[in-house]
């Protein structure tokens, strides 16, 4: 059986703040195979981001193990995690962070032309990207000239240039309306089943994160609550049929 593409063990975050110390990830065990989409929330300051954050190797735990496809990213060098998160992982903030002085196109080329790859194959990759998020009209234009959830499905389709294995995604819709929003979550769904990648939400959106086939809950630094197991079992009966009889569809709990 192939291994989980994630697998947190015991992680631990502490911060130094004005001489004391702040624990803010408390002894995280978390399994996530690959294909899978759910969602983390829980209230502000649960840690909910900064386990993000250790996951996309952006920050480094305090102690604890993150296996992400087979790899112990604890122990890498900065030049060796830096390379990894270029090439297995997409990053979608709440704040898109698209270069003003580049047009949309050139903004999802951008990690492929980091790494040095050539421009025409770079824009051979994005065009049909923008086409998916539905901009493919508005590849010429800059980010000043695009509405809030454009720039989003730009950051998005940034997010996957590389067919990252894990898309890592940061209260993507913080900062807009609710119709926008709406939208943004329906791509993700539509990105998780075209091309099986494995999606991460953290969200204070409980609507969209209880559409999702996982919800990981924190609290106060800890895996307060997990469905995963319901998931499964919830899947393993509708496979074989309870009593001869149809199963009822998984509600994913509240």
């Amino acid at each position: 059986m192939a291994e989980p593409l994630v697998v947190i063990s015991g992680l631990k975050k502490s911060f130094q703040h004005m001489g004391r110390t702040l624990d803010v990830l408390k002894g995280i065990d978390l399994v996530i195979e690959a294909g899978q989409i759910l969602a983390i929330v829980g209230q502000s300051g649960a840690g909910k981001s900064t386990l993000l954050h250790c996951m996309g190797t952006l920050d480094l735990p305090t102690s604890g193990s993150i296996r992400l496809d087979g790899e112990e990213l604890t122990t890498m060098s900065s030049t060796r995690l830096a390379a990894v998160r270029n090439q297995k992982i997409g990053f979608v903030f709440q704040f898109h962070h698209l270069l003003p002085e580049f047009n949309a196109l050139e903004n999802v080329m951008m990690p492929g032309l980091i790494q040095g790859r050539s421009r025409k194959e770079m824009a051979e990759r994005a065009l049909p990207l923008l086409e998916e998020v539905g901009l493919k009209e508005r590849a010429t234009h800059r980010p000043g000239e695009l509405s809030g959830g454009e720039q989003q499905r730009v950051a998005v389709a940034r997010a996957l240039v590389l067919a990252p294995a894990l898309i890592l995604a940061d209260e993507p819709t913080g900062n807009l309306d609710t119709s926008t929003g709406s939208a943004i979550h329906d791509l993700f769904f539509e990105i998780n089943a075209r091309h099986n990648t494995t999606v991460v939400v953290v969200t204070h959106n409980l609507a969209f994160a209880e559409s999702m086939p996982r919800v990981v809950r924190m609290r106060d630094g800890k895996v307060e609550q997990d469905n995963q197991g319901e998931h499964h079992a919830a899947r393993q009966s509708a496979a074989v049929g309870v009593g001869g009889g149809a199963v009822a569809p998984e509600v994913p709990s509240a």
